[in-house]
């Protein structure tokens, strides 16, 4: 099988592909390390017994598809790509190029479906009112069979297709030519892939980064400005104690769903100020910052824990209880030294906030009303 024997013509020289290599090798091992310790603690909850909700599982959902992108893309690299080709550490042939492929497409398609679904169960929760028992029973299940069944056709038609091929140093939909033999000199021939489908898989790849884009930038600013609303009635009126209660809880979450969408922009934003710039720039930026979307999320799915541990020990610093809360839920042979895993602490107790079921289930005792929903009952009372 012939291949495109050129290994620094997309980074320029030697040295810009060592560099490229060791940073995008390094940022998908510590994003398969964020998106494990996700997937660890709802794994754990769910064997101890104790409950889970939509939001979790959707978490769930997205970690396990990062770490499909960053370890086969990121983590492993070049040694998944054919040797014939050059690139620094290639090491791969055919079939592990089309795995690499196929787990980058399926990886990458699922992380920006299940981004968008965070930000629909929060836009529910706190714009619309629904409970999460109300999401779990209408939409969780056909949700989770619609992404995977989305992503997993994505990820086949250019395997059926032989699509998948080196390029740049990973393995993408890309299509194969080479010198024909049976016309005139110089003329190419396909002589793997698809012409059909990868043009077709770049036009539906693309317009799902936009999607996911708009979609999530969009439900953001929505609950922004419905908290914002419900701030100025707080202001103006007096509420019942649940009302003030359900507002603050309005509040955090709202500051969740920025966080996740701010993780995601710095993930896939870069990518649209690039396009005019020259080709060893651009693709050092796209095999730099895209491994770094399951530590952003793992920063963001752990900070209720951290600012409780930061209440319970007034004056540590942010960082500090993040190692607290982390440390402990490290392999032992992760740990800085022997002594430290026979002795380290229990995980920390998860806050009150890591669990959205908790505020808005149905099926709870005494359980409250929908987020920032106002009792019909209850009369407005300006200050006076």
């Amino acid at each position: 099988m012939p291949f495109d024997v050129s290994p620094f013509s997309c980074l320029d020289n030697a040295r810009n592909e060592l560099i490229v290599e060791i940073i995008s090798r390094t940022g998908g091992l510590i994003s398969t390390l964020g998106s494990s310790l996700i997937v660890e603690d709802i794994l754990k909850k769910v064997y101890k017994g104790k409950q889970t909700d939509p939001y979790q599982r959707i978490m769930l959902g997205l970690s396990l598809c990062d770490i499909l992108i960053s370890t086969f893309l990121f983590a492993l690299g070049t040694w998944m790509v054919p040797k014939e080709t050059g690139w620094l550490w290639a090491v791969g042939n055919t079939a592990s190029c089309s795995a690499q492929g196929f787990f980058w497409a399926f990886g990458g398609a699922g992380e920006l479906f299940y981004q968008m679904a965070i930000s629909l169960n929060i836009l529910l929760l706190i714009v619309f009112g629904w409970k999460q028992e109300t999401f779990r029973k209408k939409v969780e299940k056909p949700l989770h069979i619609i992404i995977i069944a989305l992503a997993l056709t994505m990820a086949v038609i250019p395997l059926a297709f032989q699509t998948y091929n080196p390029h740049c140093g990973n393995c993408y939909p890309e299509v194969m030519y080479d010198a024909c033999t049976n016309k005139k000199e110089g003329n190419l021939c396909i002589v793997r892939g698809n012409e059909t489908v990868n043009y077709m898989f770049r036009i539906i790849n693309g317009a799902l980064f936009y999607i996911a884009l708009i979609f999530c930038t969009v439900a953001m600013l929505w609950v922004y400005l419905h908290v914002r609303k419900q701030e100025v009635k707080m202001q103006r009126y007096n509420f019942r104690q649940h009302n003030a209660e359900n507002h603050k809880e309005s509040k955090r979450i709202r500051k969740v769903l920025f966080l996740y969408t701010l993780s995601l922009y710095f993930t896939y934003t870069p990518h649209l100020f690039v396009v005019s710039v020259p080709k060893h720039i651009r693709w050092s930026v796209v095999r730099t910052l895209p491994p770094l979307l399951g530590f952003w999320n793992m920063l963001v799915y752990f900070l209720p824990n951290c600012l409780k541990y930061q209440r319970e020990h007034s004056g540590t610093w942010l960082v500090i209880a993040y190692f607290q809360v982390l440390r402990p839920r490290f392999p032992c042979v992760l740990s800085l030294s022997s002594g430290m895993c026979k002795r380290r602490k229990k995980d920390v107790e998860d806050a009150p906030e890591m669990n959205f079921a908790k505020i808005n289930t149905a099926n709870e005792e005494s359980s409250p009303p929908p987020i920032d929903a106002t009792d019909p009952k209850d009369d407005l009372h300006p200050h006076p």
